[in-house]
């Protein structure tokens, strides 16, 4: 789901189920991304930073995330505080075909990554 190489359950799975907490940014970023695929609002929400997220998600079940590719990280580590991770998530909406470039921004809070924002990149 998220290229990870691992299964599901061994992958996201236990993050979305809350069996585990992400141990660095680019796992939360994976885990996000399989989340967005499985249409998990409460995840997204879950591990969205309190100051920026938003009160619902209006997540489209025609959506057909396909692929993500990690571009770059910065810090983001188990023994950091804060991290970046650029991504690019590739999809199909209906005929159209697009890619999500992002750079995303992470902080880790009671070790708990959270995903704060991002910038959309071209």
């Amino acid at each position: 789901m998220c290229l990870s190489g691992e299964p599901y359950t061994e992958c996201c799975g236990r993050f979305h189920s809350g069996r585990a907490q992400a141990a660095t940014a680019e796992q939360l970023m994976r885990s996000r991304y399989g989340a967005f695929v499985r249409l998990d609002e409460d995840y997204l929400l879950r591990t969205h930073h309190p100051s920026t997220a938003p009160a619902g998600l209006d997540l489209d079940p025609t959506m057909e995330w396909r692929r993500l590719d990690i571009v770059a990280t910065s810090n983001g580590g188990p023994f950091d505080t804060a991290g970046t991770v650029e991504f690019k998530a590739y999809y199909r909406h209906g005929r159209e075909r697009g890619v999500l470039h992002e750079n995303s921004r992470f902080v880790r809070e009671d070790g708990r990554w959270l995903y704060v924002d991002g910038d959309i990149l071209p």
